[in-house]
């Protein structure tokens, strides 16, 4: 059992193996590479853990069940077997864009692991909700275009869309690095993660939230506008938002020092 959990995940431990536990979620056409670039600023103090979500990175393939990876549910489900499988305790969930909303799922229906979470460019929904006054800052049409083009041709929507969401256009070489990770997804699981991705709703679990919240907005994110880092904020019990100057929806990538500042400030408040 324990093999084949870390080895369905692709799970990897850096740092101290006594130390307070980061478990790293990335986001979706990624893989725990895509944290590469902050990393040296934790593994001296914390424990780290990585892992790919089944259907990415180097995680086996054979896992992959439509049926089980249809909802959020299935890779919270994961993400927990992982620390029940370590035997983590007080952990720290540091989840990017569609792994935030996991790590908001998990703080309010599982939180007996967890210390605290952390939100890298967060939001509960993208879709707007006109009746309930949200506006995530899409509407159905909107995400219906946006799947129905990924369907069509999904490496021409990688290219397209790849360095939009990266958001920063003086670096094209990060948006190709995105590129080249969406590009390494099999597409059919790409169409699948998308769906769940770009059509799930959290909302209602904000105020369920029973641990210490860290929302790490980033400027000019297409996905997640400001206006969203604030719904959260306000949402979330024990909550703080941080606005950042990184742009784009994957700071971590573009601004992996500020990223690692901001995750460090909250974590070590008094140094």
């Amino acid at each position: 059992m324990t093999t084949d959990i870390r080895t369905r995940n692709n799970v990897q431990v850096l740092g101290q193996a006594d130390g307070p536990v980061l478990l790293f979620a990335h986001g979706y056409g990624c893989d725990q590479g895509m944290w590469s670039r902050l990393l040296h600023r934790f593994t001296d103090v914390y424990k780290v853990v990585l892992f790919d979500h089944v259907g990415s990175g180097a995680s086996d393939p054979a896992a992959y069940t439509p049926a089980k990876y249809a909802t959020l549910d299935g890779y919270v489900t994961d993400v927990l077997e992982v620390c029940e499988d370590l035997d983590l305790r007080d952990v720290t969930f540091i989840g990017h864009s569609v792994s935030a909303m996991m790590a908001i799922s998990a703080g309010a229906t599982a939180a007996e692991r967890l210390a605290r979470i952390i939100l890298v460019a967060p939001s509960p929904s993208y879709m707007d909700y006109p009746e309930d006054g949200y506006e995530g800052g899409f509407s159905r049409a909107d995400l219906d275009e946006l799947l129905e083009s990924l369907d069509t041709n999904y490496l021409v929507w990688a290219a397209t869309m790849a360095p939009v969401i990266m958001g920063n256009p003086a670096a094209p070489a990060l948006g190709a690095e995105l590129e080249g990770s969406f590009c390494r997804v099999n597409p059919t699981v790409a169409r699948q993660f998308a769906r769940v991705a770009f059509l799930s709703d959290v909302r209602a679990l904000l105020p369920k939230v029973s641990v210490p919240t860290l929302i790490l907005q980033a400027s000019e994110d297409l996905l997640a506008p400001e206006h969203v880092g604030r719904y959260l904020q306000e949402h979330i019990p024990q909550s703080t938002l941080v606005q950042m100057k990184a742009t784009g929806h994957l700071p971590h990538v573009s601004a992996p020092e500020e990223t690692a500042d901001s995750i460090l400030s909250y974590l070590q408040p008094s140094k």
